[in-house]
């Protein structure tokens, strides 16, 4: 079997800057940004800022040293002592503004997204949506952020917990979600009293500034202090001053599997506190009784959507073995209808990869599924390539394998759905759990007991039923087990994270009993 994508052409370096320009513009970013000056051949402060839709340079951004980000957090400790005092209702309102101008600019924020990560406007907009429902959520949670009352042993006592503003949060992102994933931390964290110091992905500085300029703004609108959220421009050693500095309570930080181990050690030995969203390696079970049809969407959009490079993307589909071939063949057929290209052109649903690291780690996972008896039933191949040698896009490829093997245990961040078949629900679940990871899982089943056992069995931190593994909401927890990290953010309770909790002990009795019958004089 084999499928044929379409491809569209690829705009002009002239057509992307004009529309990075009109997105920073409009979000209050000054375009000279863009003009860091290299010293006599010492490119050590400057970023590289790069399009994968076309591959072209962008512009240089000037990048802060070990020095400038110390200053950077000591400031934003100082925002802090003022802003933990600040009433909690109040503090979403700082929330509430921020999310009126990402609404009011949501299409320039999204243009950013689209030229520098790649995505698609609907996927951009998508991003940028979310974060505007999170400023939502948070404004509501400034008015919830509650604690408990318990029965106290003594007569005239009253037992409670009460939270408090943690400090200074750090949150390193990744370039897939450039800005999602930092307001689902940063509107959470300002409610909850801290400020928060940012150090987004290298690959995505531009959308970073864009999201920050508009936060700024709302800051200077509703009172809040200066240097309340500072961002870190730089690569790997700033990444390391930020998460080094005893002064940063918490480190959120989404990345790979590698970064996380770098970081928890690092934090940990210093007793900060650490929110770690990792890596995924997302499967799927196919059951008997699924709505095939119902299954066909969401496998497709869950593996192939933002070129496979999200940490809830679909990698591994379990198939039963009664229905597996018949469901690959609508899969690899309905890759074929996938249009690849430029995010800017309409219909497009594959993008590019974010650059060449991406497309030869595909490429050589691709050959180890080969060599560990798998057969690739469609794509895998490079596009677009001509005339363009720094932007990478492939067509999205199915490799159906003999069993889970050692190249479907760790991720890779491409469009790769690796299929296997399965012949009760209990060697699925085995097959399912049978990976480092933990982040997201699914199943298609029209079988209430089916369902019920795979909720109760997946060891994920999501857990779905007749929908895919992407596309999560904010009022749920994301985050998941094992080798991602066990950290949550966003909706439910992920609020706590950013606060400290007190229990506290209210004596009204005149009296001085000790708990436990103790007596002392």
């Amino acid at each position: 079997m084999t499928a044929t994508t379409t491809e569209t052409a690829l705009p002009t370096d002239e057509d992307i800057s004009a529309l990075l320009s009109a997105g920073l513009r409009a979000c209050g970013v000054d375009a000279s940004v863009l003009d860091a000056s290299v010293l006599d051949g010492d490119s050590a402060g400057v970023l590289t800022a790069r399009s994968p839709i076309t591959g072209q340079v962008l512009g240089t951004i000037a990048a802060d040293t070990p020095d400038t980000a110390a200053e950077k957090i000591g400031r934003a400790q100082r925002a802090f002592a003022a802003w933990r005092d600040v009433p909690a209702p109040v503090r979403g309102q700082l929330v509430s503004r921020w999310g009126q101008l990402l609404a009011e600019h949501k299409e320039d924020l999204a243009k950013i997204v689209t030229v520098e990560a790649g995505k698609t406007p609907s996927e951009a907009a998508g991003e940028v949506q979310e974060m505007i429902d999170i400023c939502e959520f948070a404004l509501g949670q400034s008015r919830q952020l509650w604690g408990k009352t318990m029965p106290s042993e003594r007569p005239g006592h009253r037992l409670m917990e009460t939270w408090h503003p943690l400090g200074v949060v750090g949150v390193i992102s990744a370039f897939n979600f450039p800005v999602a994933v930092y307001s689902w931390n940063t509107a959470l964290a300002l409610v909850a009293g801290d400020s928060v110091v940012w150090k987004p992905s290298e690959n995505a500085v531009l959308a970073a500034l864009g999201a920050q300029a508009l936060l700024v703004r709302a800051a200077a609108e509703v009172g809040a202090p200066e240097d309340l959220t500072p961002v870190l421009i730089g690569g790997r050693d700033i990444g390391d001053a930020l998460i080094r500095d005893p002064r940063v309570a918490l480190v959120s930080a989404t990345g790979s599997v590698r970064m996380g181990r770098e970081v928890g050690p690092v934090v940990a030995e210093r007793f900060g506190r650490v929110l770690l969203e990792l890596g995924g390696n997302n499967a799927a079970i196919v059951a008997p009784s699924a709505d095939i049809d119902l299954a066909l969407r969401g496998v497709v959009f869950a593996a192939a959507g933002t070129a496979g490079q999200r940490c809830t993307t679909l990698r591994r589909l379990i198939v039963h073995e009664s229905i597996a071939d018949d469901l690959v063949d609508r899969i690899v057929s309905a890759y074929g209808t996938l249009s690849i290209g430029s995010p800017t052109a309409d219909g497009v649903l594959v993008g590019p990869l974010i650059n060449e690291a991406s497309y030869r780690a595909m490429q050589d996972a691709l050959e180890q599924a080969k060599a560990e008896g798998g057969e690739v039933l469609c794509g895998g191949a490079r596009v677009l390539a001509d005339g363009r040698p720094e932007a990478f896009y492939v067509e999205p490829a199915v490799v159906r394998m003999p069993a889970q093997t050692a190249v479907m245990e760790s991720e890779t961040f491409a469009p790769i759905l690796y299929i296997v078949t399965y012949s009760d629900l209990d060697e699925a679940l085995e097959i399912h759990n049978g990976v480092p990871q933990g982040l997201s899982s699914a199943i298609f089943t029209s079988d209430l007991a089916e369902s019920e056992r795979f909720l109760s069995r997946s060891d994920c931190g999501i857990a779905n039923v007749n929908i895919g593994t992407s596309g999560a909401e904010i009022g749920g927890a994301f985050g998941g087990e094992k080798e991602t990290g066990g950290g949550r953010e966003s909706g439910s309770d992920s609020w706590k994270a950013y606060m400290r909790q007190a229990t506290n002990t209210i004596n009204y009795s005149g009296e001085l009993p000790l708990a436990q019958g103790v007596e002392f004089l």
